[in-house]
């Protein structure tokens, strides 16, 4: 790994890592588009491009969730019986949408990954969280819940919580509860969609050394050790400043980074 790309990860993960802490948010909607842009300059395959940027997204939930959830136990809020009711569901939703987005074409995985974060930043700008107006499944219906939030998660290679929290809170839990335990699926999310992009990718032609099947291994060490250092500064800094202003900010840059997809996947075509 060159010098160039080594500092370009570097950068990627510690901004990742503080921003994740500052605004509460998974770091895969930065990460996919900025590690699509970094592997183009790098001339890795154009066809694994988002593949690759995706996958090696996801993988870094591992080492960022355990800090993020460690965290959030410290102070009582997960609420881990709903974890482990919704984690079932979320590891099969999450292998079988790893698998499929190994099998889609750039084109479409590039214009999936663009409207979930347009829509995510709308979301974000908007400031709008669901009215409580109902209560949590039985174990079956929490199964398709998870089977959705794995499957949109692998698709797209973030970490959940622009579903799974909204989704608590429309459920009666309370938000500090719903971020904190969003965090603790963040781990199940990044284990099975990891598998199924290792699997995916296992006999494609073309990829660059340091691939275990789509996750490019020299950006994923780089970036977890990075963001993981990065993060606590982040969440201290969230308890000084009022992120409101700073959120809106992050949603028009989630805009610049869908449109930059989006061209990604009409240059695809």
């Amino acid at each position: 790994m060159d010098w160039a790309l080594a500092a370009s990860l570097i950068v990627l993960g510690a901004a990742t890592g503080f921003l994740a802490g500052l605004l509460g948010i998974g770091g895969g909607m930065i990460m996919v588009p900025f590690l699509t842009l970094i592997f183009t300059v790098q001339k890795f395959p154009e066809e694994h491009l988002v593949h690759m940027a995706i996958a090696t997204s996801l993988a870094t939930i591992l080492f960022t969730s355990v800090s993020s959830v460690r965290a959030h136990h410290q102070h009582g809020a997960v609420l881990w019986r709903v974890a482990r009711i919704l984690a079932p569901g979320i590891l099969v939703g999450s292998l079988i949408g790893a698998q499929i987005a190994g099998r889609l074409p750039t084109v479409w995985l590039a214009l999936i990954f663009a409207a979930f974060v347009g829509v995510s930043a709308l979301q974000m700008l908007l400031d709008r969280k669901p009215k409580p107006s109902r209560e949590l499944p039985r174990a079956g219906g929490m199964f398709a819940v998870g089977n959705v939030i794995g499957f949109v998660s692998a698709l797209v290679g973030a970490g959940g919580g622009f579903i799974s929290v909204p989704y608590l809170v429309w459920s009666n839990v309370k938000i500090h509860n719903a971020v904190a335990t969003s965090a603790a699926l963040g781990f199940p999310i990044a284990a099975a969609g990891t598998v199924g992009y290792v699997l995916a990718g296992r006999g494609e032609l073309g990829l660059p050394d340091g691939t275990l099947g789509f996750v490019y291994l020299p950006a994923l060490l780089t970036i977890a050790l990075a963001s993981v250092v990065t993060a606590p500064l982040g969440a201290r800094a969230a308890h000084a400043l009022n992120t409101k202003p700073l959120k809106r900010v992050f949603a028009l840059m989630l805009f610049m980074l869908a449109g930059y997809m989006l061209y990604r996947g009409i240059k695809a075509a």
